[in-house]
């Protein structure tokens, strides 16, 4: 992207098993040295994976549903560049994704917005009282199950995170909890 290294999908799949290969093979070296590797054995592939630069996924968590057929998502999204906007979200797993965010800080009365925006160089992360996803039509969801949610932005497009589905009232985990 911009620097001409644009990599074709069988360039990109070469490069990351020759990356896992090296991480095998370098369980010693520091972690710096390690990361340096893998984004050296990758370079040109996130253009191509709809990834951006400017924009971070972290700590996905969908609760086990207590309704079924519906269910929340939360995610922490770090922003390092331009102001943006988070426009729509799949999931793996099917369903509708609305977005929801609080009357008033803190308040229980909810209303679903059509976007969500992402200031610069700014982290929003997602909770129970305030912005969150509400997920819809997706079918049971159990405890240690991972899914991916595909979140979409008008300037970084399409960018993916592993959630993990936690049942926090068997002794699943949440990262409201850690």
């Amino acid at each position: 992207m911009g620097n001409g290294s644009s990599a074709t999908a069988g360039q990109c799949g070469r490069r990351r098993a020759r990356a896992r290969r090296v991480l095998r093979g370098l369980r010693a070296v520091s972690a710096a040295s390690l990361l340096t590797v893998v984004a050296a054995g990758l370079a040109g592939c996130a253009g191509r994976a709809g990834a951006s630069s400017s924009i971070q996924l972290a700590t996905a968590y969908v609760p086990v549903s207590q309704t079924p057929g519906t269910t929340v998502a939360y995610v922490v999204i770090r922003n390092n560049g331009p102001a943006d906007r988070l426009l729509a979200a799949r999931t793996s797993v099917g369903g509708q994704v609305a977005f929801r965010v609080a009357d008033s800080p803190g308040a229980p009365a909810m209303h679903t917005v059509t976007a969500v925006p992402i200031p610069a160089h700014s982290t929003v992360a997602m909770v129970p009282d305030g912005i969150h996803m509400l997920l819809t039509g997706v079918p049971p969801l159990h405890g240690g199950k991972d899914i991916t949610l595909t979140l979409i932005f008008a300037q970084a497009g399409k960018v993916s995170v592993v959630a993990q589905v936690t049942n926090p009232q068997s002794g699943g985990s949440s990262y409201f909890l850690n």
